[in-house]
Protein backbone atom coordinates (compact mmCIF):
# COMPACT_ATOMS: atom_id res chain seq x y z
CA UNK A 1 0.00 0.00 0.00
CA UNK A 2 3.10 2.65 0.51
CA UNK A 3 3.95 1.92 -2.85
CA UNK A 4 1.10 2.78 -4.21
CA UNK A 5 0.70 6.19 -2.79
CA UNK A 6 4.51 7.24 -3.18
CA UNK A 7 3.45 6.63 -6.75
CA UNK A 8 1.31 8.79 -6.72
CA UNK A 9 3.24 11.39 -5.08
CA UNK A 10 6.12 10.74 -7.80
CA UNK A 11 3.84 11.41 -10.55
CA UNK A 12 2.69 14.39 -8.96
CA UNK A 13 5.97 15.57 -7.78
CA UNK A 14 7.93 14.54 -10.72
CA UNK A 15 5.87 14.72 -13.48
CA UNK A 16 2.88 16.77 -13.54
CA UNK A 17 4.20 19.63 -11.56
CA UNK A 18 7.49 19.93 -13.54
CA UNK A 19 5.70 23.39 -15.23
CA UNK A 20 4.33 24.69 -12.19
CA UNK A 21 8.26 23.96 -10.42
CA UNK A 22 9.55 26.11 -14.41
CA UNK A 23 7.17 28.48 -13.73
CA UNK A 24 8.35 29.37 -10.20
CA UNK A 25 11.86 29.55 -11.32
CA UNK A 26 11.21 31.64 -14.28
CA UNK A 27 9.55 33.99 -11.76
CA UNK A 28 12.59 34.82 -9.87
CA UNK A 29 14.29 36.15 -12.94
CA UNK A 30 11.58 38.04 -14.97
CA UNK A 31 7.93 38.67 -13.24
CA UNK A 32 6.42 39.30 -16.67
CA UNK A 33 7.40 36.14 -18.26
CA UNK A 34 6.00 33.90 -15.33
CA UNK A 35 2.84 35.84 -15.71
CA UNK A 36 2.37 35.95 -19.82
CA UNK A 37 0.20 33.20 -19.36
CA UNK A 38 -2.17 35.42 -16.85
CA UNK A 39 -1.97 37.99 -19.20
CA UNK A 40 -3.23 36.12 -22.51
CA UNK A 41 -5.64 34.96 -20.55
CA UNK A 42 -7.60 38.47 -19.34
CA UNK A 43 -7.31 39.37 -22.77
CA UNK A 44 -9.12 36.90 -23.76
CA UNK A 45 -11.52 37.33 -20.87
CA UNK A 46 -11.55 41.60 -22.22
CA UNK A 47 -12.36 40.49 -25.66
CA UNK A 48 -15.07 37.76 -24.98
CA UNK A 49 -16.48 40.40 -22.42
CA UNK A 50 -16.49 43.25 -25.49
CA UNK A 51 -17.70 41.00 -27.75
CA UNK A 52 -20.72 39.74 -25.34
CA UNK A 53 -21.78 43.89 -24.65
CA UNK A 54 -22.21 44.37 -28.14
CA UNK A 55 -24.20 41.47 -28.59
CA UNK A 56 -26.52 42.58 -25.98
CA UNK A 57 -26.48 46.05 -27.66
CA UNK A 58 -27.27 44.85 -31.19
CA UNK A 59 -30.68 42.82 -29.98
CA UNK A 60 -31.39 45.53 -27.86
CA UNK A 61 -31.45 47.89 -30.74
CA UNK A 62 -33.10 45.57 -32.72
CA UNK A 63 -36.04 44.90 -30.10
CA UNK A 64 -36.35 41.19 -30.57
CA UNK A 65 -36.51 40.65 -26.50
CA UNK A 66 -39.54 40.66 -25.31
CA UNK A 67 -39.34 42.48 -22.27
CA UNK A 68 -43.28 42.16 -21.11
CA UNK A 69 -43.92 40.98 -17.41
CA UNK A 70 -45.32 37.85 -18.19
CA UNK A 71 -42.52 37.04 -21.20
CA UNK A 72 -41.00 34.44 -18.67
CA UNK A 73 -43.32 31.66 -16.99
CA UNK A 74 -41.21 32.02 -13.75
CA UNK A 75 -41.86 35.67 -13.51
CA UNK A 76 -45.83 35.13 -13.48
Amino acid sequence: MKDFFEGIQYLFEDILFVPIHALRKLELESWWAANTLNWIFMIICMVALVYWVLQLKKFNDAGEEDKSVSAHSFLK
